[in-house]
């Protein structure tokens, strides 16, 4: 079966496998970006880069691009006489994560140091970067790198080998099985609940407690002993690690890593993903990268279509999908208006937005707490009024 329930009220039709898959790859990503944006408070408008880092070095590793070469080892439902470089991708994986670290470390290092809107516009600026590299890395010097605006294609698919399948009954290989598309859902689901698990282990660990001051004072947090630099940089390699884990899985199941996936407006997507969940949330941003990556591949056109059919007259039809990012938009300004903390708000990023908007909890531990055999015991004090005794 290729989708779930159709016929549904309003939405139509559950969203098929394949786009399944898609969505639990972007909220790997949200998850990494979480990071970042809610737990270390860095504000990151080019995440997108790290996502094709992660797609292009699955290209490099696991496919017939670098012809001058034949390297193989694990490549399963790969030809031994196939040209190119062809590594398991279960190892692809883990060196695509481990290069986008090192990406992200690198970028970190001389930028990191600014701050606020300065910080946004050079993550914005690196996010640009690598797209256009990507496009134009088809001759450096005559070395095609990337093979341009034609992408890499095709990238081998995962599975267990010859040996593993005769025995335990494991997949060969992915692409070539009649269960592509649920061995692809299967696997794409472990990846997020190992990265769900790893991003909780590092917020309650000591290195996201210092992320976590950080992000409500910067100031103070160093003036308390915390290395600025260094912590902000491990934010930064920790989100572009799951990034990459992304960037190489979607590139095997498209079989290709293409530029055009890679604009700029995902990361702003990505973004936006964060801030509806409710920064520093996990399960916030979990539950707000599936719904909106819903609307975004099969949502809106089919409560477009049920709007149309059912609201509007033949005459006055909409294509909703046109208006995606405004409709996101106007999402963000009604959470933002109505439920600036998110779907599932972090307890301490709600108590800090809460105290800033109403002055919190303070009416009480403000005031002078006397005994009860003291003069002026349960009295408030007065402003500028100094108390007697």
């Amino acid at each position: 079966m290729s989708s779930l329930p159709t016929n549904v009220p309003v939405i139509l039709a559950f969203p098929s496998v394949a786009s399944c898959v898609t969505i639990l790859v972007f909220v790997i990503m949200a998850v990494g970006l979480n990071v970042v944006v809610g737990y270390a408070g860095l504000l990151d408008l080019g995440y997108v880069a790290f996502y094709a880092i992660g797609a292009y070095t699955a290209g490099w590793l696991a496919s017939g691009q670098f012809q001058q070469v034949n390297f193989h080892f694990g490549a399963s439902g790969i030809s031994s006489e196939a040209r190119g470089i062809h590594i398991t991708i279960w190892l692809v994986l883990i060196f695509a994560a481990i290069l986008t670290a090192v990406g992200g470390i690198l970028i970190g290092l001389p930028t990191l140091r600014l701050r606020g809107d300065y910080l946004a516009i050079v993550t914005l600026g690196f996010g640009e970067i690598i797209p256009q590299f990507v496009r134009n890395a088809d001759s450096l010097h005559g070395f095609d790198l990337t093979h341009g605006t034609f992408g890499i294609s095709p990238i081998d698919s995962p599975g267990f080998g010859q040996r593993l399948h005769d025995s335990v009954g494991l997949p060969l290989n992915f692409q070539q099985s009649f269960s592509r598309e649920r061995l692809f859902f299967w696997t794409a689901l472990g990846l997020l609940l190992i990265v769900i698990f790893c991003s909780m282990r590092l917020r309650d660990s000591r290195l996201g407690r210092a992320w976590i001051a950080i992000r409500e004072d910067e100031t103070a947090a160093g003036a308390m002993g915390i290395p600025l630099m260094r912590t902000k940089t491990w934010a930064y390699a920790g989100g572009a690690f799951f990034g990459g884990i992304a960037g190489a899985y979607i590139a095997t199941f498209n079989s290709g890593a293409f530029p055009t996936q890679f604009d700029f407006n995902i990361s702003v997507f990505l973004l936006c993903m964060v801030i509806l969940g409710g920064m520093g949330s996990l399960w916030g941003v979990v539950v707000a990268g599936t719904i909106l990556a819903w609307l975004n591949f099969d949502g809106l056109g089919n409560i477009g279509s049920w709007f149309n059919s059912n609201v509007l007259p033949a005459s006055s039809q909409i294509d909703v999908p046109k208006y995606s990012f405004g409709i996101y938009g106007v999402i963000i300004v009604l959470m933002m208006l109505f439920r600036p903390t998110g779907l599932i708000p972090e307890r301490r990023r709600k108590r800090e937005i809460e105290e800033a908007t109403h002055g919190g909890p303070l009416d009480e531990s403000l005031y002078e707490m006397r005994g009860a055999d003291e003069p002026g015991a349960g009295e408030r004090g007065e402003p500028g009024k100094i108390p007697r005794g």
